[in-house]
C-alpha cells in the first residue's frame, strides 16, 4: 500500500490555469491513486465518493442574468480555464457557504 509520503504532490502554481493544466496532464495518475484508495478503503469522507454522490443529487435550474454579469462570468471563467457554467456554480456555492457561516455565527 502506498503511504502518504510516497504519493506524488502537486507543486505550487502561479495561476489557476497552470494548476488546471497540471491536473489535466496528471489525470491518469490521480485516477489510479483514487481507484487504489477506494479499493483499499482509504478513501474517506470528503473525497471523490462524496463529490460523486453530491453531483448525482443535483438538479438543473434556469435563471435569468444580466448580460453584463454573464459576460463577466464568462471572462473570469476563461481566465481560470473553466467552463462558464461550472464557474458560476462554484461562485454561487462559495457565496452561499460564506453567508451560511455568517448566519451561524
Amino acid at each position: 500500500m502506498q503511504t502518504k509520503a510516497d504519493r506524488p504532490k502537486a507543486p505550487k502554481f502561479a495561476t489557476e490555469a497552470e494548476e488546471a493544466k497540471w491536473w489535466d496532464d496528471h489525470k491518469q495518475m490521480v485516477e489510479e491513486n483514487l481507484i487504489q484508495a477506494i479499493r483499499n478503503g482509504t478513501a474517506r469522507r470528503g473525497t471523490a465518493r462524496r463529490l460523486v454522490r453530491e453531483a448525482r443529487a443535483s438538479r438543473n435550474v434556469t435563471i435569468r442574468m444580466a448580460e453584463a454579469d454573464l459576460d463577466l462570468a464568462r471572462q473570469q471563467a476563461e481566465e481560470k480555464g473553466l467552463p462558464y457554467q461550472t464557474y458560476i456554480k462554484s461562485v454561487l456555492h462559495e457565496e452561499l457557504v460564506k453567508r451560511g457561516r455568517r448566519r451561524a455565527s
